[in-house]
């Protein structure tokens, strides 16, 4: 399980250390993909197959969607000897990842954000919380 946020640089390779105990759990070898949101996420082996063996039961249309969307930017990464992960240019790109970024532990896998545009979702999501509990409080 992996829980708590941190930030860290991305270094002039794109690279980013990520936890020492969430790369203990990843295990050697691991996926990077696109995440659900504007990040990038972070997947252990067992949990990238899961999920491409739940896409693979999903209506054709649906399935291609997803194999374009999460599978075929996925890249399978090992940490350098610092514990830092090479995120390729192209998902760097997609996911708005430049200079500093917050790494989140989200129970069966990881996000990369950009900090600024995590800081600024998180905003988001307590204010859309907060709305909603007041309306079902009937405040």
């Amino acid at each position: 399980m992996f829980l708590g946020t941190s930030n860290h640089n991305l270094d002039s390779k794109g690279r980013v250390i990520l936890p020492a105990e969430f790369r203990a759990e990843l295990g050697e070898t691991f996926y990077i993909t696109m995440g659900f949101h504007r990040c990038a996420q972070v997947l252990s082996a067992a949990e990238f197959d899961r999920l491409r063996e739940q896409i693979r039961l999903l209506p054709a249309d649906k399935a291609l969607s997803l194999q374009y969307l999460l599978i075929s930017p996925a890249k399978a990464v090992t940490p350098n000897s610092q514990g830092r992960v090479m995120i390729p240019q192209k998902l760097r790109e997609d996911a708005g990842l430049v200079g500093e970024v917050t790494v989140v532990g989200m129970d069966n896998r990881i996000e990369i954000w950009d900090k600024t545009e995590f800081t600024a979702f998180m905003e988001q999501q307590k204010h859309a919380s907060m709305q909603e509990a007041l309306e079902l409080l009937r405040l």
